[in-house]
């Protein structure tokens, strides 16, 4: 009887997971380019809304923490302090919120043909971080009338900060995207998360107040997160070199980011297992 090999074919339907992101990377490509021209669509403003939404809900803020509470006068330059917190916790829920959906909002690419799964959430990921320059440059600007001075440190903190948010935003995506193709309840713990985001994580006051509150094991838990890791980088980089009197980083912080650091890469193992797991009833699902 002849032997046929095999070896170069792959099984339907199964991919290498985000490994697959290096080699159909031109297909990522388009599912980006699609997700930014489709995003405003008919819109009259457009990418102004990149910067409306953020600026928005950064006055917001900023009426409720610094005119009403007058968190201002504890903060120097509170209004950089805030809206750096502010972005780069935006880049995370959008980033979050994108991945969990991309799947069923592209039902009908992954009934017709095979590609890799992975490319929906991973596409979503990149237009976030895309759509988050818009912000970044209001925030450079700002700084930068206040007599920002860029240093190595600052500018390794800021994308480092960038890099944590966007694996963390990546390993959930996957995680709850696999999950909400058949549990559509998934959306709802994902709106919930994407709200505490913001109150969990040192945006609208800062880490003393927390510590001053929150005992030793649970002010480490607390700063041990990915988010609060990011957020206190991103204040490094640029808010933290506006002030007279720059502030130190918490105790500790070194032991806090790789905690970050490895819950981040945790989650990455998590949310690929567990979406490698779902994608094989995906098209039954949808």
């Amino acid at each position: 009887m002849t032997q046929i090999d095999l070896t170069d074919y792959d099984v339907p339907g199964r991919g290498r997971g985000l490994v697959d992101l290096i080699r159909w990377r031109y297909l990522l490509g388009l599912l980006v380019r699609k997700g930014t021209a489709t995003r405003y669509r008919n819109s009259v403003l457009g990418w102004t809304w990149s910067y409306v939404k953020p600026l928005s809900q950064f006055v917001i803020y900023y009426f409720v923490m610094g005119v009403i509470l007058q968190f201002h006068r504890d903060i120097e330059n509170f209004p950089i302090y805030l809206f750096s917190g502010v972005i780069i916790v935006n880049l995370f829920n959008e980033a979050f919120g994108n991945a969990t959906n991309s799947i069923v909002e592209n039902r009908a690419l992954v009934n017709k043909i095979y590609l890799p799964r992975e490319l929906f959430p991973a596409a979503s990921v990149i237009v976030a971080l895309i759509h988050f320059a818009p912000q970044m440059l209001v925030l450079l600007v700002i700084c930068l009338l206040v007599g920002w001075t860029p240093t190595i440190g600052a500018v390794l903190g800021a994308v480092g900060a960038v890099i944590l948010i966007v694996a963390f935003a990546t390993g959930l995506g996957l995680f709850f995207g696999g999950i909400n193709v058949r549990f559509r309840d998934a959306q709802n713990f994902v709106e919930i998360i994407r709200m505490f985001a913001t109150w969990t994580s040192p945006v609208l006051y800062t880490w003393m107040l927390v510590r001053d509150v929150l005992s030793g094991p649970v002010f480490a838990i607390y700063m041990s997160n990915p988010l609060s890791v990011a957020v206190e980088l991103f204040h490094h980089g640029f808010w933290n070199a506006t002030v007279e009197q720059q502030q130190p980083f918490p105790p500790l912080f070194w032991a806090y980011s790789i905690a970050g650091v490895a819950a981040c890469l945790i989650m990455l193992v998590v949310g690929q297992t567990v979406f490698r797991k779902m994608e094989r009833t995906f098209a039954q699902d949808l």
